[in-house]
Formats: structure tokens, C-alpha cells, sequence
């Protein structure tokens, strides 16, 4: 056999995202399986990181989001659209066994599992587009992660920010009226060159098992931060008989895209599995950790809108009183999304960073893994700096880019993968049920998310991140 012949390898650890260059190259000139790290995650580690993964700036944004459905439609529909997430996460890890066994390798990736599938299908186009499937999934992977990065820039900026305009308040709470009037974004943009620098030092720690301790970090800080939310909002709620049972059709696309941003880990979920030491006990994590985590969105999203009603901002913290402890909420979820910001950064960075690494010289190898990483954070920014209304970002990129990875491919690719093997009618109708529902908010959301944008960045002189969406 040559030295790049396709054949089955044993890997007796699974592999990791720490990128060694030199373990790269014997990769790249070999096709062997990457065992870069001898540290392997258990199950409590592999726990935390999913937990983390899932719980980000989305959370914030589901009181506005109930409000877009209806206090009624959206808890449901939030329900609905997180059991159908769950279940497509399932099936992502169902099929990536399935090709791991059949094609007799350790691990396959979200894009080698889906060019796999179409390979497997019954019909001859997708099979000769097997390759270019791939390339549109890491193509995906790679904007929805970065997209994240993006909106961790402008939480944390505007969070910061907020708590620099409150430093003369009393220990007094009284409900927050300064959030109203925006500084000027150059002011803004400020803060986020402020973080830069410490969010390039934090994506050079690129072991999952040290980002285990961050992660465990940013957990702490995020719950405490919901602590201090709940331990509010549950206090003198009011009669929600005048909030509207449903929403028309434009706001509920706003929905639909806040919610599929604020559940999609789907990216992370194959990188998780294949750094576990018993990677068959991850279908059971699967199933703890997202229940938990939908039944925190639920009750979030519904009891803050019923505080609230119709005054309920983009981030729900922006209703939170202007007193110290209920601004330090901004400061414990600050710290739990700059640590996230590491988690999300892993899945881009070990598309991308490899095939640089292929092309550059052995003895700088080091200086071209930290330059590109830099150069990525420094791209998060950028994007962060062009469009700083948050809500409309997570919309677009909700509706875009992870409907589509978490609603639309993976149904279709059951389909593909197994329909030489006899798949039950039921199970057909179900996924092209499920897919059907992404395509149509993947579609309404973008439009609906794009207009916005451009309404107002271009055709409204003032800009206020809490007023009126205005629809065609």
C-alpha cells in the first residue's frame, strides 16, 4: 500500500482537538486517525461541556421571543421545536455510529458523515455530490460558530458597557430606565477591542479537557446569573390575560429563528462524543442535559415575558433594576459566555486551521496555528463591529445557518443512510415533516431577519436596539 492508501486504522483513544502541528502532518500525509491528546473526557466532563455549549446569549432573548409568538404558541411551539432538535441530534450521533462501523473508522465528523449518507443514497445526483454536501456542511459549521463568537463580542461589549453607565447607582432597586438611551456604537466598538486581546490569549488553550475547567467556570457564573433572574421575575407577576395568545406570522419567523439559535449545539455534538472515554454513554448525557435545558428555556422565556409583557427588551436583563445586585447578573453571564467563546471557537478552528497547516513550512508550524487562530477572533470582531443589533444577528443566524444544521440535514440524511436498508413509511413522513418545518423558517426568518438589517443600518437615522420592528 502507498503512503496515502485509504485503509481502516485502530485508534485506540479517541482523538482531540488539540491540534499539535507535527500530529496534523502525519495526519494530512497519511490519512491516519488524529490521536492527538492522551486526556479523554468522562462522562461528568463531557456533561458540563454540552451544558455549556447550549447555554449562551440565546437564553436572554426568549422573553422577546415568547412575546413575538404569543404567551400561549410560543412555550409551545419552543417545546415542539426543542423535542425536534433533541431528536435530530440523535440522529446526527445514530448515523455517525452507523458510518464509524461500516467505514471501519474511529471517528467521522458532522461533514463525513453527511457525505457518507448521500454516498449511501439511492440516487445517482446526490451520490456524485457527496463531496460538495461536505464542503456546504464545514461551510456552515464555520459561519454559525464564528456567527456565535460574533454575538459573544457584542454581549459582552454591551453588557460591560451597561455596568460602566451604572457605577454611580445606590444599592436601591428601582427598575432600569437608563438602557433606554444608547452611547453613540463608536463607543461601543470600544469595549469590544477592549476584549480582543484577552479573547485571542483564551483561544490559544485548545484541549477540551483544560476547557473543562472553564467551562465548569462559566457554568457556576451562568447559573448564578439565572438565580438572580428567576429569584425577580417570580415575584408580583402579573395577570397574563391581556398578553395575546398567538402573534401574526412576520413576528413568530423572530421566534423561530431566536429559538433555533438558543438550542443549536448540534456543531459541538459529534466533536463532544469523540473525545469521551465511554462514547456510548453520550446518547444517554444527550438525553439528561437537553430536557434540562428546554425546560430552563420554557420557564425563562414565559415567566419573563409575563413579568414583563409588552415593556420586555431584546436581552431580558435590560428590565432587570438598576441596583448592584441585579447588575452584577450582567457580570456573572459575561463571564460564562467569555469562556463559552473558547468552546464555540474549537469547532471552526479545527476545520480550517489544519488545511493552513498543510501548506505551511514544518519549522513554523507553531506561529501559523496561534496567527491563524488570532486572525479568526480578529474576523469574529470585525463581523461584531458591522451589524450590532444582537437580536437581529442571533435572528439571521438562527433562521440561516442553524436551522440548517439542526433541522434540515439531519432528517434528511436518516433518510439516505438508511433507505437501502428499509425504512418504515412513518419514519420517512417524520423526517420530511421535520425538514420541511426548517426549510420554511430557515426561508421566512432569513428574509424577515435581512430586511431588518438593512432597514436599520441604512434607512433609519436612529438606531435603538428595543424599538418597534417594522415589517413590509
Amino acid at each position: 500500500e502507498g503512503v496515502g492508501a485509504k485503509r481502516p486504522h485502530q485508534c485506540h483513544q479517541k482523538s482531540s482537538f488539540t491540534l499539535s502541528p507535527w500530529l496534523i502532518r502525519t495526519y494530512l500525509r497519511t490519512n491516519t486517525p488524529l490521536c492527538f491528546s492522551p486526556s479523554i473526557l468522562r462522562g461528568l466532563q463531557a456533561l458540563i461541556h454540552l451544558f455549556k455549549a447550549n447555554i449562551g446569549t440565546g437564553l436572554l432573548g426568549l422573553p422577546l421571543a415568547m412575546k413575538n409568538a404569543g404567551i400561549i404558541v410560543g412555550p409551545i411551539s419552543l417545546l415542539v421545536v426543542g423535542v425536534m432538535i433533541i431528536h435530530c441530534m440523535d440522529i446526527l450521533v445514530k448515523c455517525a455510529h452507523h458510518f464509524c462501523h461500516k467505514m471501519q473508522k474511529p471517528f467521522v465528523d458532522y461533514g463525513d458523515t453527511v457525505m457518507y449518507g448521500l454516498e449511501a443514497s439511492p440516487f445517482l445526483w446526490l451520490r456524485n455530490h457527496s463531496m460538495w454536501a461536505r464542503y456546504l456542511v464545514r461551510s456552515l459549521l464555520i459561519i454559525t460558530q464564528l456567527g456565535f463568537c460574533s454575538v459573544y463580542f457584542l454581549f459582552l461589549a454591551d453588557n460591560f458597557k451597561q455596568v460602566e453607565e451604572t457605577a454611580s447607582i445606590s444599592n436601591k432597586c428601582q427598575q432600569n430606565k437608563t438602557t433606554e438611551e444608547m452611547l453613540p456604537y463608536l463607543h461601543l466598538h470600544l469595549y469590544m477591542l477592549t476584549f480582543l486581546p484577552f479573547m485571542i490569549l483564551l483561544v490559544f488553550f485548545h484541549d477540551l479537557l483544560m476547557l473543562a475547567i472553564f467551562s465548569t467556570v462559566g457554568n457556576i457564573a451562568i447559573l448564578g446569573s439565572m438565580a438572580l433572574i428567576f429569584s425577580y421575575i417570580i415575584q408580583d407577576i402579573p395577570n397574563p390575560k391581556n398578553l395575546p395568545w398567538s402573534a401574526n406570522w412576520q413576528t413568530y419567523t423572530l421566534f423561530f429563528g431566536t429559538a433555533v439559535f438558543s438550542l443549536e449545539g448540534i456543531s459541538v455534538i459529534l466533536p463532544l462524543e469523540n473525545q469521551m472515554k465511554y462514547p456510548n454513554n453520550y446518547v444517554v448525557i444527550l438525553y439528561i442535559v437537553m430536557p434540562i435545558i428546554i425546560i430552563l428555556y420554557i420557564s425563562l422565556g414565559t415567566l419573563g415575558y409575563m413579568k414583563f409583557g409588552e415593556d420586555i427588551q431584546a436581552s431580558i436583563i435590560l428590565n432587570l433594576p438598576n441596583c448592584w445586585l441585579y447588575q452584577s447578573v450582567k457580570i456573572l453571564h459575561s463571564i460564562g459566555i467569555f469562556f463559552t467563546y473558547a468552546l464555540q471557537f474549537c469547532v471552526p478552528a479545527e476545520i480550517i486551521i489544519p488545511l493552513v497547516m498543510s501548506w505551511a513550512p514544518q519549522r513554523s508550524e507553531l506561529l501559523v496555528d496561534l496567527s491563524v487562530r488570532a486572525f479568526m477572533v480578529c474576523m469574529t470582531y470585525i463581523f461584531a463591529m458591522l451589524i450590532p443589533q444582537m437580536e437581529l444577528v442571533t435572528v439571521l443566524l438562527g433562521s440561516a445557518s442553524c436551522s440548517v444544521l439542526a433541522l434540515i440535514i439531519p432528517p434528511l440524511l436518516e433518510i439516505c443512510t438508511y433507505y437501502s436498508d428499509g425504512l418504515s413509511s412513518f419514519i420517512i413522513i417524520k423526517d420530511l415533516f421535520i425538514s420541511i418545518l426548517g426549510i420554511l423558517g430557515c426561508i421566512m426568518g432569513t428574509y424577515q431577519a435581512f430586511y431588518e438589517i438593512i432597514h436599520q443600518n441604512f434607512f433609519s437615522s436612529s438606531q435603538n436596539s428595543t424599538r418597534p420592528i417594522i415589517y413590509f
